[in-house]
């Protein structure tokens, strides 16, 4: 596959929504086959974060752990190269058990070149070891030499007992000289870090440093969107790949050696067995391995033993969270926004409906409150879209952030201080703050700016071509980059855009506004949220101190309490 055409075939829209990781496990199957019949290396490389975005990760039942079962069945696959993602990180239970359980099954090859767990040794001392391996040396399987690292960006929302060491400190660790001493016929730099914008050069600059003309290839991750990156950092021996969003993409990326001539080009694929099966050349009946088969019906049991197909409801349309506008009725950011108090809530059609709502009081608390009260959220929270008809179990995980976040709240806040936080963090100030707003959000794991930025880019080029030729695409992602070449393997419409603030808010208790209320917030946001009320207002100086915990409900949970209320 190089980047000289666009595939072209038919395709009907239940094979391309319908795809399982064991339909993944056959194509790299017939893919490892096809290589060797070409005398070509196929190497499988994953730049990080297994947990949170399904049921098949997050369902599990009190006392599990995120992602233990799930990675089960990724274990199956010959990868060559797996990084470590900032998903991993967020609960320790979580960084254990891949040290445990999911790094000895790949013999090596998982890699945290920058990140330590704290453990207990024999002696009940504490010791900081690599969560995986700090590199990996093999061959492959025509015989080059490969020198591989998996570096995460500095990520600072890990949780106590882990630990993430600073690109800029990692390059100059002996462990790290040494790993780069000796040449490779090509170093291979996978990891959770974006190709733009972070912290790749300084890695790049280190090996440089060491070896001038030996091939690099960096794939790196996290940004959330296409990338594939020539600047005047890089030279002609170096090339960088970055994968997208939060679900299964596949991307190939092919370096081609003739005397001494390196050329690379780059694929990304749409994940559904109508490419695999067209990539593979195989036919639906032909299409599936035993391995894939195995691994579907193991993820199909799974899938039974997390009750994913309960039901909470019926969503009575689509709800989107940047494919319309906000506000609006089929924003996502409005339901969710209206929905976390209770108290305004318009598209209920049945009073009966809505009176049932309005006694559960707020859906994110589990008592009644006793004052006014306003909530907001960070809109990156929201994941995926609603889409009309059964919300289920498996949907409530998907749509939502998984991770440990509950509700804080400032109890006695003036209303009218509450209301100018907000505002204030949506609109993030003046530019200097913004910037420095976002880049902690970024480091604490919200990466959600900068996959808007790409899917606006995206949407504005398409309005300028004046979205010719695009009546018979289906919505998608669409590749814009410096490689030579259509970098993608089937060409989409992009997907309409709506710019969304950082922060929404629910509809303000109606009192006046100096009436003191519950200001209430994901703790997500703690550190903004206290900063923020001390440059909006002087008369309080407010500390962490002064924020509680308002409820133990996971921000995930909500829209399924919900959808039980106000779906049924």
């Amino acid at each position: 596959m190089d980047g000289s055409s666009v595939t072209k075939r038919p395709r009907s829209r239940s094979q391309i929504t319908v795809v399982t990781l064991g339909d993944f496990a056959s194509f790299v199957a017939h893919m490892k086959e096809i290589a060797v019949r070409k005398d070509v290396d196929l190497l499988l490389v994953d730049s990080g974060d297994l947990h949170d975005g399904t049921g098949l990760s997050d369902g599990y039942p009190p006392g599990g752990v995120d992602g233990h079962e799930s990675t089960k069945f990724l274990a199956e696959l010959p990868y060559d190269v797996m990084a470590i993602g900032n998903h991993e990180l967020y609960v320790y239970a979580d960084t254990l058990d891949m040290h445990q359980n999911l790094a000895p099954k790949l013999n090596g090859r998982y890699l945290s070149s920058n990140v330590n767990i704290t453990l207990a040794d024999q002696n009940n001392n504490t010791v900081d070891v690599p969560v995986g391996s700090r590199f990996a040396k093999f061959k492959t399987r025509k015989g080059r030499s490969v020198t591989a690292l998996g570096v995460i960006f500095d990520f600072t929302g890990n949780d106590q007992n882990t630990t993430v060491q600073k690109v800029e400190d990692m390059v100059k660790e002996s462990w790290f000289l040494d790993a780069i001493k000796d040449e490779p016929d090509f170093f291979l730099l996978a990891g959770h870090m974006p190709v733009s914008r972070d912290n790749w050069p300084l890695v790049f600059n280190a090996v440089r440093a060491v070896h001038a003309t030996t091939p690099i290839l960096i794939l790196g991750g996290r940004s959330h969107s296409h990338s594939r990156l020539r600047s005047s950092l890089m030279d002609d021996l170096c090339h960088w790949k970055a994968g997208v969003t939060w679900r299964l993409w596949v991307s190939s990326l092919t370096l081609r050696v003739q005397s001494n001539n390196l050329t690379f080009s780059r694929r990304y694929l749409d994940p559904n067995r109508v490419t695999y099966e067209y990539h593979t050349r195989e036919s639906q009946s032909t299409f599936d391995t035993e391995k894939g088969q195995s691994i579907t019906a193991g993820l199909n049991q799974l899938a039974l033993d997390f009750d994913l197909n309960y039901t909470f409801g019926t969503a009575p349309h689509d709800y989107a969270i940047t494919r319309y506008p906000y506000p609006s009725n089929d924003s996502q950011l409005s339901l969710f926004a209206e929905l976390v108090c209770g108290l305004h809530v318009q598209h209920l059609s049945s009073d009966t409906n809505t009176s049932r709502l309005h006694r559960m009081h707020c859906p994110l608390t589990t008592v009644a409150p006793t004052s006014p009260t306003t909530y907001f959220i960070n809109s990156g929270g929201q994941r995926f879209d609603i889409y009309a008809g059964p919300f289920t179990k498996n949907d409530q995980l998907h749509r939502q952030l998984h991770t440990p976040i509950r509700s804080s709240t400032v109890p006695e806040v003036p209303l009218s201080v509450a209301l100018d936080t907000l505002q204030t963090m949506a609109e993030n100030g003046e530019q200097d703050r913004k910037r420095s707003l976002k880049q902690e959000m970024y480091s604490r794991g919200d990466v959600r700016a900068r996959y808007l930025d790409w899917l606006s880019e995206m949407n504005q080029r398409y309005v300028e071509l004046e979205r010719r030729d695009t009546d018979n695409l289906t919505l998608g992602y669409v590749t814009t980059d410096s490689c030579p070449g259509v970098g993608d393997d089937i060409i989409h419409t992009p997907l309409p855009f709506y710019s969304i603030p950082d922060f929404v808010g629910s509809i303000p208790p109606d009192v006046s506004n100096d009436t003191l209320i519950d200001f209430v917030f994901v703790d997500f946001v703690v550190d903004q949220v206290v900063e923020t009320l001390n440059i909006v207002q002087s008369d309080k100086e407010y500390t962490s101190g002064d924020v509680e915990t308002y409820s133990t409900l996971l921000t995930d949970e909500v829209l399924g309490v919900y959808a039980q209320f106000a779906w049924n």
